[in-house]
């Protein structure tokens, strides 16, 4: 019984001898590691460098690729070029979910001659008609020559008929004089589609607006538009892509219609819009001249 009671405390002496050098290595590492990190090269937290375009997007404004800070407040362009297709004619048909299209022509006094009916029979179901335009030089209110029959053969033709207005104010005062011109013009007559304020620089010698920077042009569009609307019209604003971007505060003509002109296979404008003229080149039946194609969407992807 001695014996045996006695080995119990050898063993534990034993572990003890066992467990000395690991202790002593660990008391090493513990003041040694500190020591080996402090002579190391410091090496400063990495900071992740903000991003230059956070809350923008990358567009093509018609002649470059570009980062554009959108407006929140507006709505997306939903299309796609999955939701279009091309035509051996050259005309583009839409194949996407979003509603529905209408097909249609815009004119003026260079397309003098229409035939109505054939291009009634080839599916144009609207026309926008020039109405009138501001004279470039010396800003003469002037009526486009083929209004008239233009609005009689559409008519005829059962085409729905609305209007455009090109544009060369360079004050509020005289876009607003070219609205009230239009309003005399109309005298009254019933529109299907909206009147569109069209205004885009001459790049003439003896031109108004070929110097100007555009910076009055949304308050132009603003007062035409409202005055055209208190008479009780649809208003309307045609644009491209660098007027859409660059020229038009989008913000605040948010109320009014937006036609798009942009020459590709599906739009690409960032923004939404209610009609895309997607051609200034097309050969139609009963077209006397090479023809700007439409297509106004319904509904509306701004609505």
């Amino acid at each position: 019984m001695e014996a045996t009671a006695v080995r119990p405390r050898r063993l534990r002496r034993r572990r003890r001898r066992r467990l000395l050098p690991l202790v002593i290595l660990l008391v090493v590492l513990a003041v040694a590691v500190p020591v080996v990190l402090s002579l190391l090269p410091h090496q400063p937290p990495v900071r992740e460098e903000p991003d230059p375009h956070a809350g923008q997007v990358y567009v093509n404004d018609g002649a470059n690729m570009v980062w554009l800070t959108p407006h929140e407040s507006l709505p997306v362009n939903p299309f796609t070029a999955e939701d279009f297709t091309r035509e051996e004619d050259g005309a583009l048909r839409y194949t996407g979910m979003t509603g529905t299209v209408r097909m249609g022509v815009d004119v003026s006094d260079y397309q003098a001659g229409v035939d109505w009916q054939r291009l009634a029979a080839q599916g144009m179901d609207f026309a926008i008609l020039r109405i009138g335009y501001t004279g470039y030089t010396k800003g003469a209110l002037r009526t486009d020559g083929s209004f008239t029959s233009h609005l009689r053969g559409a008519r005829a033709a059962g085409i729905d008929v609305g209007v455009y207005y090109f544009s060369q104010a360079v004050t509020v005062q005289e876009a607003a004089a070219e609205a009230a011109h239009v309003l005399r013009l109309l005298d009254g007559q019933q529109l299907d589609l909206p009147v569109y304020f069209d205004w885009e620089p001459v790049f003439a010698d003896d031109s108004r607006t070929k110097d100007n920077d555009n910076g009055y042009l949304t308050e132009c569009a603003a007062a035409f538009c409202g005055v055209v609307e208190s008479a009780g019209y649809p208003a309307g604003i045609y644009l491209n892509r660098q007027q859409g971007y660059y020229r038009y505060d989008l913000s605040r003509l948010a109320d009014y219609a937006l036609w798009v002109a942009d020459y590709n296979d599906y739009p690409d404008f960032y923004y939404a819009f209610d009609m895309w003229q997607y051609s200034d080149s097309a050969a139609l039946d009963g077209m006397p001249t090479q023809a700007d194609l439409n297509l106004l969407f319904v509904p509306s992807p701004r609505a």
